[in-house]
């Protein structure tokens, strides 16, 4: 599980600026996919090959005091309760701010890290304007430039040094579960019902979030981990920002499991935030199965369940593979019915394919339709082999990898779900160009 690191300051600092130069320094592991659209404001980094994941938590307006206190101050102290490490990105080319002032005084009242960055600092001789941001009482300040890089290698030393070691993996003969969603789609209410119905509690012990819970249950002699992951609630009058927030809770429990439960309300419908937490579920390549919660106050008829299908299949179309099932943690209906989906996910989800085989289907797929041209040139495919589980993972190597079309290795991973029968899990191929001697 990856340390969370959140970035917090005002409007105009330069915080998508630094995000985007952090996660994407040394091949961070940021992806885009084809069918995901949604603002992002969370990247996954390496620096010396340590990971961790970066937060943009979005610009907070400069208001009077009294407006901070009632307005902005929740937002920011969830932000910081989720995160291991903070950095406050102040701006080296306007000044001290009194919102700086506020937030300074917030961040003194923490034990974990903090790191306190003036960004805008293009070079040396730009870093007399650090001595303005002393009179905030601050020890250490870091001169950078997310913009040019000034100062930023030397920032991310310190900055992962201090950052937590990443937790041992749970015992890999217990499937791990994590149960995602918005707020109030019912997810405690399915582990509770889960963890009753069967008096299926073997322990509880805390999770890593302040409001996680990790339950272990057997089910038919099969062990699973369950990964509550509350969320939170919407409030009166706040803004909605605070919505992506909850999205740090659901990393933390992705990065943990092998399957994704995505909870959602379906007496409320099909919403963007469900689907923008799918995305992020399918980003970190964990198999997934959509539960339609509340299904028992939902009025039907015989098309009704179909017609959610066919919504969630359009909306979330990057997630084709994944089964959907209706439920209702209240009464209990079908939730145990979602083990036999979990054993089929995850069986596929762990699956290896042989080299002869799967270079068989290459050769079947491109013998069937082979790859445009690049610049007149053929694009060959010399072999292919699986180089890890979880989800199944295959490198190609190719004369021009970066030449080959996303549609195209679409085409090359249905083959792969045709041929091999995993039509339920994640499939990820990686493209390299061969080295050596040709053939």
């Amino acid at each position: 599980m990856k340390p969370i690191v959140a970035i917090i300051g005002r409007p105009n600092v330069g915080k998508s600026t630094f995000f985007n130069r952090v996660t994407g320094t040394r091949k961070a592991l940021v992806d885009n996919f084809p069918g995901v659209t949604r603002d992002r404001h969370y990247g996954d980094a390496t620096w010396d090959d340590i990971g961790f994941t970066l937060v943009d938590t979005g610009g907070f307006p400069d208001e009077n005091k009294d407006d901070f206190a009632h307005k902005i101050r929740f937002q920011i102290i969830q932000a910081i309760e989720d995160a291991d490490v903070i950095i406050l990105l102040l701006d080296g080319k306007h000044g001290i701010s009194p919102f700086d002032e506020n937030i300074v005084k917030i961040l003194r009242e923490l034990t974990k890290p903090v790191f306190y960055a003036v960004n805008k600092i293009d070079g040396i001789e730009q870093e007399v304007k650090l001595y303005d941001f002393y009179s905030l009482g601050i020890e250490k300040l870091y001169p950078i430039s997310a913009e040019h890089r000034y100062g930023i290698p030397d920032f991310l030393d310190d900055l992962t040094s201090v950052l937590p070691k990443t937790a041992p993996d749970e015992a890999v003969d217990m499937i791990k579960l994590a149960v995602v969603g918005k707020p109030n789609v019912g997810k405690s209410s399915l582990i509770n019902r889960i963890l009753g119905q069967k008096r299926l509690l073997v322990s509880d012990t805390p999770g890593t979030t302040r409001d996680a819970i990790d339950s272990v249950c057997n089910i038919k002699d099969k062990s699973y981990l369950l990964i509550d992951t509350a969320g939170i609630r919407r409030k009166a009058k706040v803004s909605k920002k605070i919505e992506k927030f909850s999205i740090i809770k659901a990393l933390r429990s992705l990065d943990r499991c092998d399957v994704a439960l995505i909870v959602i309300d379906a007496y409320e419908g099909i919403t963007e935030h469900d689907i923008t937490i799918a995305g992020y579920a399918f980003e970190r390549g964990c198999g997934c199965i959509f539960l339609l919660n509340k299904w028992d106050l939902v009025e039907k008829d015989s098309k009704t369940a179909l017609k959610y299908y066919e919504q969630l299949r359009m909306q979330a179309k990057f997630l084709s593979f994944s089964p959907i099932i209706t439920i209702s943690a209240l009464t209990g209906q079908r939730v145990l019915k979602i083990f036999g989906l979990v054993e089929e996910v995850f069986s596929q989800y762990s699956a290896r394919i042989g080299t002869g085989p799967l270079n068989k289907i290459f050769e079947q797929a491109i013998e069937r339709t082979e790859p445009s041209l690049y610049r007149g040139r053929r694009i060959k495919f010399y072999y292919a082999t699986q180089v890890s589980t979880g989800p199944p993972t295959f490198v190609c190597f190719v004369n021009y990898p970066d030449a080959v079309h996303f549609s195209y290795k679409r085409y090359l991973i249905n083959q792969i779900r045709e041929k091999a029968e995993l039509d339920k899990t994640p499939i990820r191929i990686i493209l390299r160009k061969r080295t050596g001697r040709k053939k």
